[in-house]
């Protein structure tokens, strides 16, 4: 057997925190992992795989990492990791990684026998300190499942919004809207739009305010707070702004759209706008659910 000792595990997921502190919007799940694997010396074990073909040292992580989910520390939404603030006091306490991995063993078995279907099985060896393959305890074998169904479908949901021709995903949040029982009175055509690519009301003839203007951009990097102000500026006293950016936005741009008196804005991010589109689906219509076409797969998920 392979070192899945308490002291290995500890060192993995303390130097994973430390990565993840780095970015505090988080990092994506094979992102975070690559950057543990480029820091950290793999042992032989380690480089080798499970007979389902899964590498050891990534499984292993994962593994561990369900320890802190359920203390609390670790934050997983959509295949991307964040430490929350119990986290990061959590890495300042607990200095030795040992000590670090055996609180976070502590808290999720806390947790787990308060369950009341739970029938606990110890997952460390308290005289060797091993722990056995992830394959054994069958809460975090179905979390680790779940988690990673959740990172491949969301990447492809990723790609497809990230690939889709800016147009047809300004059509897109038109769907939406009327989903949402809005009444979408112009869509911009390709060509210059003065910055407002959706007209929408809350009425059919559009006599009753708030007028809703939405722009929209497929792009990576995120709106920032300039980027923001220009739109608002297009915002008149009775209308209601609605940015819609694939790539997301800046702290600061958030903070400008939380904290406006006049106008009234909503930022809606890739993941976001996705929530919505499942939300809505079913009240979307057959042309519009052809543009994004998504199929529910049921499967065990893990206890919350």
């Amino acid at each position: 057997m392979g070192d899945t000792s308490r002291k290995r595990l500890g060192e993995l997921v303390r130097k994973l925190f430390e990565i993840l502190l780095e970015k505090p919007d988080g990092l994506p799940a094979k992102d975070a992992l690559s950057a543990l694997a480029s820091k950290v010396t793999m042992t032989e074990w380690e480089k080798g795989s499970y007979a389902n073909g899964a590498r050891r040292f990534e499984k292993n992580v994962r593994f561990a990492t369900v320890d802190t989910v359920k203390a609390g520390w670790l934050l997983k939404t959509k295949g991307t990791w964040v430490v929350t603030d119990a986290g990061k006091a959590a890495f300042k306490k607990f200095q030795d990684p040992e000590a670090f991995y055996r609180e976070a063993v502590r808290l999720y078995h806390i947790w787990k026998k308060s369950r009341p279907d739970s029938e606990e099985q110890p997952t460390v060896d308290d005289q060797t300190g091993e722990i056995e393959p992830p394959v054994v305890d069958g809460g975090r074998s179905t979390a680790e499942t779940f988690e990673e169904a959740e990172e491949a479908a969301w990447s492809g949901v990723e790609k497809f919004l990230q690939a889709m021709n800016p147009y047809e995903l300004q059509e897109l949040v038109a769907d939406l809207l009327r989903a949402m029982d809005y009444h979408v009175a112009w869509v911009a055509p390709p060509g210059k739009d003065g910055g407002v690519d959706v007209l929408a009301f809350t009425d059919p003839l559009g006599t009753k305010p708030p007028r809703v203007k939405v722009q929209v951009k497929r792009q990576e990097r995120k709106v920032d707070v300039e980027g923001l102000r220009s739109f608002m500026a297009l915002l008149g006293e009775e209308d209601v702004g609605l940015f819609v950016n694939t790539g997301g936005f800046t702290r600061d741009a958030q903070d400008e759209a939380r904290t406006q008196e006049k106008r009234r804005i909503s930022l809606l991010d890739l993941e976001q706008l996705f929530d919505l589109w499942v939300e809505h689906y079913e009240k979307l219509g057959d042309a519009a659910k052809r543009r994004m076409p998504l199929k529910p797969i049921y499967f065990m998920a893990p206890a919350e």
